[in-house]
């Protein structure tokens, strides 16, 4: 089938090269020339293990290219995805939909045969009623169906998640979109990855539950271990312990400084702002929201306390800056808040990240960006690990300490073992553990 992507941003990417390498003819479409022109050159604007590889292998295929004309590229197309960002409004917390609104009323003007148009951006409740507004205006009823198709990948397993999904949510009440959306599927259905079908509004909220209720999963283990370190309980062995029941389940308890990225903050803020706007309040995720909010910060004040509560004078290495390892993303990343504090209180702050560092110097411009983690770990008071990248997992401690000025290590992400790190000489602390 024939597929256009608007947006060729993380979402639109990801799932325009995978739709190619089904088999099906894939346009992405971007109204950022140099992002056209680079991917044009196979430089990716993301990074996610294994996509330069994908879109490669694809474009010389023929399946996949890329342009910055939207109109030629939709017109003779089976289905159009609007993947385009939907950033917290300033002010509210509310979803700016106004890349969203704004291709649907260029997809209007270009389409000229039956096309199914797919928001596959996460969208508040009642969006898909507003893009078929829109669409309606200019085309019959027989010219196009709007479907709700949210996306469920996580950065740095993207590939994986679009490939090998836990589920393919379309909604829609259409027949025809549905034939549509099911070919467009057909080598996952093949694979017997489950599709459900709804109607619209229900699969754009189910997207925001489902990201909502992860968040609840990882601060609810974060305020564990808090408990944890004060009564002298281990939240690794308490996570390990809850998650083998099958009801509950291991994922997402792995208790660390907060959560972050591009999905979890915004959805959680456009979720309470949808629920406010019809009078049903979700007390549960304000909660989640304000304990995350509050936890980055306080995990800066738990760094200051490892340095014996003064960090006036002192240097501390940050290694990891992305809210996840195997990212660039550094939105929303608990490294931000925490290098803030850090550097309110009088420290001189040193970083390192394997990804993210060009991005990292434009937020955190304070910042020390190092070239090595050994350099940025040279002549520190204090290291800290705030992402869990595999090179920060077999550091040499031994060495690492010996070019230090103090020999504090300070574990964020629980990812060595304190008899382990005693035996270098470094004064360890850890998430939720004595």
């Amino acid at each position: 089938m024939k597929i256009a992507m608007i947006g060729s941003g993380y979402v639109g990417l990801v799932s325009g090269a995978c739709f190619a390498d089904f088999g099906h003819q894939v346009v992405c479409v971007d109204k950022d020339d140099s992002k056209i022109d680079s991917l044009n050159q196979n430089i990716m604007p993301i990074y996610e293990p294994g996509l330069a590889n994908l879109v490669q292998r694809n474009v010389e295929g023929g399946r996949l290219s890329f342009s910055n004309d939207l109109s030629t590229s939709v017109n003779d197309c089976d289905a159009v995805f609007i993947a385009v960002g939907t950033p917290s409004r300033r002010g509210d917390g509310h979803a700016d939909l106004s890349y969203v609104y704004a291709a649907s009323e260029e997809i209007a003007d270009a389409i000229i045969k039956p096309t199914v148009v797919v928001t596959k951006s996460t969208v508040p409740v009642g969006t898909g009623d507003e893009v078929e507004l829109i669409l309606s205006k200019k085309l019959e009823k027989s010219q196009f169906a709007v479907v709700s198709n949210p996306e469920f990948l996580r950065e740095g397993a993207a590939i994986g998640d679009f490939k090998r999904p836990d589920r393919i949510v379309i909604g829609t009440e259409d027949d025809w979109a549905k034939d549509v959306m099911s070919e467009i599927y057909r080598p996952l259905f093949l694979n017997e990855s489950p599709i459900l079908f709804t109607g619209r509004r229900t699969a754009e909220l189910t997207k925001y539950a489902a990201n909502a209720f992860l968040a609840t999963k990882i601060t609810f283990i974060n305020e564990i271990a808090d408990l944890c370190e004060k009564v002298g309980a281990d939240v690794q062995e308490v996570s390990r312990g809850i998650g083998l029941d099958n009801r509950i389940g291991a994922k997402f308890l792995h208790a660390g400084p907060g959560y972050g990225g591009s999905c979890f903050p915004k959805d959680t803020l456009a979720l309470l702002k949808t629920a406010q706007d019809n009078e049903s309040p979700v007390r549960i995720v304000e909660a989640v929201v304000q304990v995350n909010d509050q936890r980055k910060r306080a995990m800066g004040r738990k760094v200051i306390q490892a340095l014996g509560g003064e960090a006036r004078g002192k240097k501390v290495a940050l290694l990891g800056l992305t809210f996840k390892p195997n990212t660039d993303d550094m939105r929303d990343a608990p490294s931000i808040a925490i290098a803030q504090t850090l550097l309110d209180a009088g420290a001189e702050v040193s970083a390192y990240d394997p990804e993210g560092m060009k991005i990292a110097a434009e937020i955190m411009p304070d910042v020390d960006m190092a070239k090595t983690s050994l350099d940025a770990t040279k002549d520190a008071d204090a290291v800290v690990i705030v992402t869990e990248w595999d090179v920060f997992r077999a550091l040499d401690l031994n060495e690492m300490s010996s070019t230090m000025a103090g020999n504090i290590l300070v574990d964020l992400r629980n990812i060595y073992n304190s008899v382990d790190v005693a035996k270098t000489g470094l004064s360890y602390s850890s998430i939720g553990r004595s």
